[in-house]
Order: structure tokens, then sequence, then C-alpha cells
């Protein structure tokens, strides 16, 4: 299995490549259908990068943040793994994305979203409070 970490810009993408590479971490490359890139990693490599991979999400945000006019993004794309093991991407609109960004880490809204796939992949039926 393969852990995969999206990239919108070919700088930050190129910077994360260039950490994998000068820690002899092989990867695989491949365009994403949403103009981005993807940079594919084994399960085993992904401790190695997960701090360094922040980072990058964080000023991957900050630039989003930043951009106007034709240069503005119309969403944000939260990359997911559903219940059966399959990978995923939740399209959040920009207006969401922008103030979920400015209250939590990009960690916390990969979290977010995976409980939520798990939430509507798994429903659960009856009242929301109860005694276990």
């Amino acid at each position: 299995m393969a852990n995969e970490y999206i990239f919108f810009e070919s700088a930050l993408r190129d910077r994360f490549v260039g950490l994998l590479a000068a820690r002899g971490i092989p990867c695989e490359l491949q365009a994403d259908g949403m103009k981005g890139f993807v940079v594919a990693l084994s399960d085993e490599l992904e401790k190695a990068i997960k701090d360094e991979y922040t980072k990058l999400m964080e000023a991957q945000r900050d630039l989003v943040e930043a951009a106007d006019g034709d240069q503005a993004l119309a969403l944000m794309a939260v990359a997911i793994r559903l219940p059966d093991s399959q990978p995923g991407v939740a399209r959040i609109p920009a207006r969401h994305a922008r103030r979920l960004v400015a209250h939590f880490s990009v960690e916390e809204v990969h979290e977010l979203v995976a409980v939520v796939a798990q939430s509507v992949a798994n429903p659960v039926a009856g009242p929301l409070c109860h005694k276990p």
C-alpha cells in the first residue's frame, strides 16, 4: 500500500521530493486530476517525512490564502482513505476551507474529514446520546 501526498504548487512538490531524495527515500510521482501533483510512498516510510509534509501543507495553505483573482482557488482537496481502504478526496468549497484552516491545523482538518467520511460510510442508527 502507498501513502499519497498531494501538492498544488510544483515548487512545494519539488521541495518534498528533494527531502525524500536527500534521505534516500524512493517515491513515485504522478499528475493529479485537479491540476496538482501526487507523491506516493510506501507505508513504512511515512513516519520519516510526516513532519516535513505538515510544514509544506501549511505553506500551501498560506499560498492559497494569499491568492487573489484568477489565482484564487475555488476549493480545498483533502485526501482521505475510505473505510474499504480506497483512497479518496473530499472537496471543500474555499469559503469553508478558509474558515477551517484559520482554526485548525492541516492535520486536524484531515482528521475531521476522515471522521466524517467514516461516519457517512458506516452510519449508526438510533439516538445520538445513549449509555454504553
